[in-house]
């Protein structure tokens, strides 16, 4: 496997790096120390056409200026927590709210905006980037200094791993999640509504009218939220389901798997022949389909515009902290954080 690494720009007077890892098989995974961005995944169709599949800029201005988090792993805390506000063993604490009245993804200078270390390790069937930082007590309004690893393990077999770890020395939020916009169809050629997905979920989370949990789960059966035998992405914005059309015409949604690590996620691209496997001890991922993709910039050339990638966000629900029946993302002194989430690229036969 081949490693290469190259200034990318700079952030306060300091240099961001990009780094490359090309497997004997011609994939490619690029990503950055700012953020743990993942800038490239190029991987093959079934003609052996490699492309990217992920959405990403060329110059870190465009990723400070323009990006919804895109490749970005973000925290403290994934998704919105509603008021940026929370009580934790009888302290009130108060975030930065980003996202009109609430907090979204850690706040504007979460983990996605920040500098990391980087520990490159080589071996003969992968190579290791772990990344780790030190967010110090009281950053963004949160408790505790907390100490956070993401590993990214790329390997022969077109698999990429990440590991997330944490601990902290008082008791904290925690919920990590990469923010990856996926497009199988390669370089952007199409937008992801023909995309299919499988999703092995029987319930997903209602939202409200700020995209907030309302703690009700709702049953995935007879509705466009129903992914157990594969449908495409365009259902959902075809549909008058309240909630498609709540988040704009689509989804937004925390859905709830059946189970762990084991081929629960499918992405596939018919036209392409790439598919995308992901599995994750996390107990659900948001779907999110792009709907609100501002436009006015481009991405890698493309006009920016809805429906160009599909997140799928692994992690414990959002807006946990007020929700006690959902699995809770509370870290207390002396627990380790620890989660995994698999991403496994394949081409399908015609």
């Amino acid at each position: 496997m081949k490693v290469s690494q190259e200034v990318f720009g700079q952030v306060d007077g300091k240099p961001v790096h990009q780094f490359t890892i090309e497997n004997e098989h011609g994939m490619v995974l690029s990503c950055l120390d700012y953020g743990c961005i993942i800038t490239k995944l190029i991987v093959p169709d079934r003609k052996g056409i490699f492309e990217n599949v992920v959405l990403g800029f060329d110059t870190l201005e465009e990723y400070q200026k323009y990006s919804p988090y895109f490749g970005a792993v973000v925290g403290r805390v994934a998704g919105r927590i509603a008021n940026g506000a929370f009580e934790l063993d009888g302290e009130n604490y108060q975030l930065p709210k980003n996202e009109k009245n609430n907090h979204l993804h850690g706040g504007p200078h979460g983990f996605s905006h920040v500098l990391w270390d980087v520990n490159i390790i080589e071996e003969q069937e992968s190579v290791s980037l772990e990344f780790t930082y030190r967010s110090p007590d009281g950053e963004a309004g949160y408790p505790g200094t907390v100490d956070v690893k993401v590993t990214y393990i790329f390997n022969e077999k077109n698999e990429l791993h990440i590991h997330y770890d944490a601990t902290t020395d008082q008791t904290t939020l925690v919920n990590l999640t990469n923010h990856s916009y996926f497009n199988l169809s390669g370089n952007l050629k199409r937008d992801v509504l023909n995309h299919t997905l499988f999703l092995d979920s029987d319930q997903f989370i209602e939202l409200n009218d700020e995209l907030l949990p309302t703690g009700q789960r709702l049953n995935v059966e007879g509705t466009p939220f129903d992914f157990r035998a594969s449908r495409k992405i365009a259902d959902g914005p075809k549909s008058s389901h309240p909630q498609n059309q709540l988040v704009g015409k689509g989804y937004d949604h925390p859905f709830l798997l059946n189970k762990q690590q084991s081929e629960e996620i499918k992405l596939t691209d018919e036209a392409s022949g790439r598919a995308l496997i992901v599995e994750t001890s996390e107990p659900s991922v948001v779907l999110y389909t792009c709907n609100q993709l501002e436009e006015g910039f481009d991405i890698r050339g493309v006009p920016s515009r809805p429906y160009l990638g599909v997140c799928l966000e692994t992690q414990s629900p959002p807006d946990s902290i007020h929700h006690s029946h959902f699995q809770q993302c509370i870290l207390e002194k002396g627990q380790d954080y620890h989660t995994h989430t698999l991403f496994k690229f394949m081409v399908k036969d015609e």
